[in-house]
């Protein structure tokens, strides 16, 4: 990086030349910051040598970055007819500083003279950034690649781009261009014959501008009659592929541009289209011509022209790229100016001419006369003489109205900005379309852009126009422009439409086809508004006159448009409400297909700071007469995911997960009562003889016993009777029947437990086996119930005599109690 002094010296090295029988020999000392590139265009012959004896190296280039002395000697007599020598310094400059200077100048006679020479500067700016460096002093004209300068001096300026380098353009010295700007990267070089000495010169270099383009060109036309040739990037090779390209003139006062496109060759496109812009500072408006268009011939005022080309297509052998020869004309000559306007290509419009400076030297003639004002409607003769397009303004007007609503036009009407011939001294600054409906009618407006956006603080516009509706007494009901959520306006009174600023940056290469209008039937209210918004991008919307307030009695309604599973956030930010001298100021909010209002304020009520309604609805504002004050709202609606289907989902998922859960529960409590029908159970069956015996293969003889009523699913551990059995043996009461009631809990799909003797005392149940009756039979037994009045004790385990602890009985099923058991 170099200071704000720095001196960038093109003669960047210092040689002393020694000739011994023809070999030459240089010692050579770089400069700091420099490389020093010694290159031959033949790859056999003289050669380039450093060092000395076994160490020497020889090659066909040499390049040298020390600054210590080096010797080079070179293997012929004559280098200088077959090596070129560069010199190289890099300069980088920060976002905010880059004060430079480029200086050239001789330090003596030197034998390096005798080679040709060229000096190049590699420049660098922050991006976005360009780097500029100014040639006011000096200026430079341009020349073609094949050309040489009358003093040998010829410059050339490179722009770096990821495609590659691209040669802007080769230059001598003396001209109009007074500055050149290179975005982000290039390169300024100064080639110099053999034996030419070298001028002294210098070129400021410094940070540029924010472009849009490969480079800008900067031309300051002299006073007095002038022509300047200008060629576009890599000439006579093509223009890059889909690249921009710009030029801007500094025209003395009261001078005349013209432009002529001469060895145009045009690319096959794949897409955009080529073509050229003028944007002329006074004029505000962009005029976008293709490249076979006239050009203009009377420009006035200082002005950019803009090269654009297309994505070419390539894909053919030999097709033709963009290139062409740029012709500028600057003439003082006062003379006037013919201009014919085509008013059946106006769309019904009227235009207005109206000079604004009164002391200017503009005069305007419609028919030969002088006029001060001109309104066309037809076609005519026009002259304008000296002037600018700051004296005169330009303006297009029609009027549509219709008495009853039957009478009105049908069919939809396109509100179009007309293209104007470039030879008006000014560019079209607004068009204005009145509409008066019938008392019954309404003015309906809709985009054919897309959706529209209230111009609102918080909320700006940053397309090319702007449209103003207002009433016709000029109460503005809003300022518009393209790409909001706005879908429909609907009028019902006199509506004016007006579209301004056009074009600063859109081309007006066709009629720009900016609004459709329709007349309609009454509707409800004064205003009604169609929107549409989009999620997560607030939405501002103002009652009509913002700021200032709405007028007495008058009403306004937004029908916003909600997608399912949403919901839209409403806040009233900037609410103003005045004192009402009759009825009330109302805000509603009313859902769409209901009744019921979901919220209601007046002027003396406290208004919510945030209303959420989940469907589409109506947003109703009214105004009252006004004692003080005015009615004034901005809205502001936001669309966010509904926080009801929120709610849903998160208890649609934890449902889920309940019935999960059941199901894992049930499945767990079968299979651990399936484990426990596997287990390897012993069952005590209690004999009125003292004998327990298992059940087996041997059944018992079927009795009464056998029945239903005496039948077991499982038999529980805590349900071992054994001191019941033991006191009716002592007491003697075995002799009677005790009746069961059965166990109602039990299901028919379940097979009790049949308890017969099978002899055996020690027969076990396999794994999910009942115990059923078995086809071995032994010998009958017995018939001894429990006595009357004995009740089965719960959750007691007894031991029978003898009984140890590891005998005890398995547990038992669902304990039944004895008839009239208490």
């Amino acid at each position: 990086m170099l200071s704000s002094t720095a001196n960038i010296q093109i003669l960047l090295l210092t040689a002393i030349a020694v000739t011994v029988s023809g070999v030459q020999k240089f010692t050579i000392t770089p400069d700091r910051g420099t490389s020093l590139n010694i290159s031959s265009s033949q790859v056999k012959g003289c050669k380039v040598c450093t060092g000395s004896g076994r160490s020497q190296q020889c090659n066909t280039s040499l390049l040298l970055k020390s600054s210590a002395s080096v010797t080079v000697e070179f293997d012929c007599s004559r280098p200088q007819d077959v090596f070129s020598v560069e010199t190289v310094r890099n300069i980088e400059c920060t976002p905010k500083s880059c004060n430079s200077h480029i200086i050239q100048a001789d330090s003596g006679s030197l034998p390096l003279l005798d080679f040709n020479r060229k000096f190049t500067w590699n420049l660098k700016a922050s991006a976005p950034k360009a780097f500029k460096i100014d040639f006011t002093d000096t200026g430079l004209r341009q020349i073609n690649a094949s050309e040489r300068c009358p003093d040998g001096h010829s410059y050339s300026i490179q722009a770096f781009q990821t495609t590659g380098e691209v040669v802007v353009g080769k230059y001598c010295r003396t001209g109009p261009v007074s500055s050149a700007q290179i975005l982000n990267q290039g390169s300024f070089s100064l080639d110099v014959p053999a034996g030419q000495k070298l001028q002294n010169g210098q070129f400021d270099v410094s940070v540029g501008e924010e472009i849009k383009s490969l480079a800008k060109i900067t031309l300051t036309l002299p006073k007095g009659d002038s022509s300047s040739e200008l060629l576009s990037p890599n000439y006579p090779d093509s223009f890059p592929d889909d690249d921009v390209m710009e030029w801007y003139f500094q025209v003395p006062d009261k001078h005349k541009i013209s432009v002529q496109l001469l060895k145009l060759t045009e690319p096959r496109c794949l897409k955009k289209d080529t073509k050229v812009e003028y944007h002329s500072s006074g004029r505000g408006a962009v005029v976008g011509l293709r490249l076979t268009d006239p050009q203009p011939d009377q420009i006035q005022g200082n002005f950019s022209l803009t090269l654009r080309n297309c994505e070419m297509d390539r894909r053919r052998a030999g097709s033709p790229g963009l290139s062409l020869n740029l012709k500028v004309t600057s003439s003082s000559k006062s003379s006037p100016v013919s201009c014919k306007v085509d008013m059946s290509k106006m769309e019904g419009l009227s235009l207005h001419i109206e000079k604004l400076r009164p002391a200017s030297d503009c005069k305007m003639k419609v028919n030969s006369v002088l006029k001060e004002e001109i309104t066309l409607s037809s076609n005519s003769d026009l002259s304008f003489q000296d002037c600018l397009p700051e004296d005169v303004r330009v303006t297009a007007t029609r009027v549509i109205v219709c008495s009853q609503l039957k009478d009105c036009p049908k069919n939809l009407l396109r509100l179009s900005v007309p293209l104007l011939p470039t030879c008006l001294p000014a560019n079209l600054s607004s068009v204005t379309w009145t509409f008066r409906p019938p008392q019954q009618g309404t003015v309906e407006l809709t985009s054919p852009m897309g959706y529209l956006k209230q111009s609102l603080p918080g909320q700006p516009c940053n397309d090319s126009i702007m449209i103003k509706m207002a009433e016709d007494d000029g109460t503005a009901v809003g300022h518009f422009c393209p790409q909001g959520s706005i879908q429909k306006v609907q009028i019902h009174t006199n509506v004016s439409v007006t579209v301004s600023s056009i074009g600063i940056k859109a081309p007006r290469t066709s009629v720009k086809h900016v609004l459709d209008a329709r007349m309609k039937g009454e509707i409800s209210e004064r205003y009604i508004f169609t929107v549409s918004p989009k999620r997560d991008t607030p939405v501002l919307l103002a009652t009509p006159g913002w700021p200032l307030g709405m007028k007495d009695y008058s009403t306004v309604s937004w029908i916003v448009s909600v997608p399912p599973k949403m919901e839209a956030h409403l806040m009233f930010a900037n609410l103003s409400q005045p004192k009402c001298g009759n009825r009330h100021t109302n805000i509603k909010v009313r859902k769409v297909d209901y009744l019921e209002e979901d919220y209601s304020r007046r002027e003396d009520e406290e208004a919510e700071s945030e209303i959420i309604v989940s469907e589409s609805f109506y947003l109703n504002m009214s105004n009252c007469m006004t004692e003080r004050g005015e009615f004034s709202v901005v809205t502001k609606i936001t669309l966010q995911k509904s926080i009801n289907l929120l709610l849903t989902t998160i208890l649609s998922v934890v449902a889920a997960l309940l019935v999960i859960f059941a199901i894992v529960l049930v499945v767990v409590c079968v299979v651990i009562r399936k484990k426990k029908k596997q287990l390897n159970h012993q069952v005590s069956i209690y004999n009125p003889n003292g004998t327990s015996f298992l059940p087996g293969l041997n059944g018992l003889p079927e009795t009464r016993e056998d029945n239903s009523d005496h039948e077991y699913a499982s038999i529980e551990d805590t349900l071992v009777y054994t001191h019941l059995l033991r006191k009716g043996r002592e007491i003697g009461v075995y002799g009677e029947f005790d009746t069961y009631r059965p166990f109602t809990g039990h299901t028919d799909s379940q097979k009790p437990l049949v308890c017969k003797d099978t002899g055996a005392d020690d027969m076990q149940v396999g794994p999910q086996q009942q115990f059923q009756v078995s086809s071995q039979q032994g010998p009958p037994l017995p018939i001894r119930p429990l006595s009357h009045g004995q009740r089965l004790v719960d959750n007691v385990i007894y031991q029978a005599e003898g009984q140890s602890e590891e005998e005890r009985s398995p547990s038992l099923g669902p304990r039944l109690e004895p008839e009239g058991g208490n």
